[in-house]
């Protein structure tokens, strides 16, 4: 049992592993999704970067997808596996700082990075004629950079509130990583106020791009319903289709956790739910981006005849 020392400064992560062969079960297998995370996002990144038929704006778009899950689950897996490991669960308050700001900044930059997939699918099954002006590499380039910078300005103002609050209380988070909402029970001051801008901007950068990505896709279905062309339809459903299933398994814990008040919350649902936005989620869009996608298998299998017959020339 380690030694928590409330007169420190560092805080005190709970975590998500109990002291049992149970624990042990579910942290190995945590560790495995980790690996196929890694393995499945790098493969990903690398695959768009070197086969030119996959250099358009979707799958540009794919690549910066992957590689916010790559940072977001580093972001939060590999303190948890040093905690089981050493037994030590503290963090420091800088640590716990840096931790928070690239968690929000993170997944808030992917909540607007998915309603930029979704806008990128509408305008080609839609305005099919229009993609290449609407969906140019310049206005590609400011959505992903305006994920970016917007996720990062409200991971900032959060941060910077939140770890200039006072900590009287116990320094325990009742969590598995430095989340906001779970370090607020801890303040000795009332932050009613804080909590309302919580859910004011958990709305801008989720509800409002979930409810764009359903207008969106509510009116992609109508187009595809139009389509005379069997293939065609079969081909733009399938892409809707492993979209809207990577949306629904991101949106749907995170809003569910972070737009509910404090009083309707538990600690241990929340570190429940949170197994599916920081964990799970990047091990899972890659398989489904990549399985249920013909033209990203068909890349992979040029990558490998194109190292194969390299391979048989030397």
């Amino acid at each position: 049992m380690e030694n928590i020392n409330q007169t420190s400064t560092d805080f005190f992560l709970l975590g998500l592993f109990p002291s049992s062969r149970i624990g042990l079960f579910f942290f190995i297998l945590i560790v495995l999704i980790f690996l196929m995370a890694l393995f499945g996002n790098l493969s990903m990144i690398i695959l768009i970067f070197l086969d030119t038929h996959l250099h358009t704006p979707m799958y540009f778009l794919l690549s910066q997808l992957s590689l916010m899950d790559l940072n977001y689950i580093s972001t939060i897996v590999p303190k948890m596996v040093s905690d089981y490991l050493s037994g030590n669960k503290s963090i420091s308050f800088i640590r716990c700082g840096v931790q928070s700001f690239f968690f929000m900044a993170l997944a808030g930059g992917e909540g607007l990075l998915l309603a930029s997939m979704a806008y990128d699918r509408y305008v080609a099954i839609c305005f099919p004629l229009h993609y290449p002006i609407r969906m140019s590499k310049r206005v590609c380039v400011l959505m992903i950079t305006g994920s970016w910078i917007m996720g990062s300005v409200n991971s900032c103002a959060h941060t910077v509130y939140a770890f200039g609050l006072p900590y009287c209380r116990s320094r325990t988070i009742n969590h598995f990583f430095c989340d906001v909402p779970a370090m607020l029970t801890l303040a000795c001051v009332d932050t009613w106020v804080y909590e309302y801008t919580v859910f004011v901007s958990t709305t801008f950068l989720l509800v409002f791009p979930f409810t764009g990505i359903a207008i969106s896709y509510s009116r992609v279905l109508l187009a595809i319903c139009r389509m005379q062309s069997t293939e065609g339809r079969k081909k733009a459903y399938s892409t809707c289709s492993t979209h809207l299933t990577v949306v629904t398994f991101y949106y749907a814990p995170f809003a569910y956790t972070y737009l509910r008040p404090r009083s309707f919350r538990s600690p241990t649902e929340d570190r429940v739910l949170a197994v599916f936005y920081t964990i799970l989620t990047p091990m899972l869009n890659p398989i489904i981006y990549s399985l249920r996608n013909k033209e990203v298998m068909g890349a992979l299998r040029r990558i490998i005849q194109r190292f194969s017959s390299s391979d048989k020339r030397h």
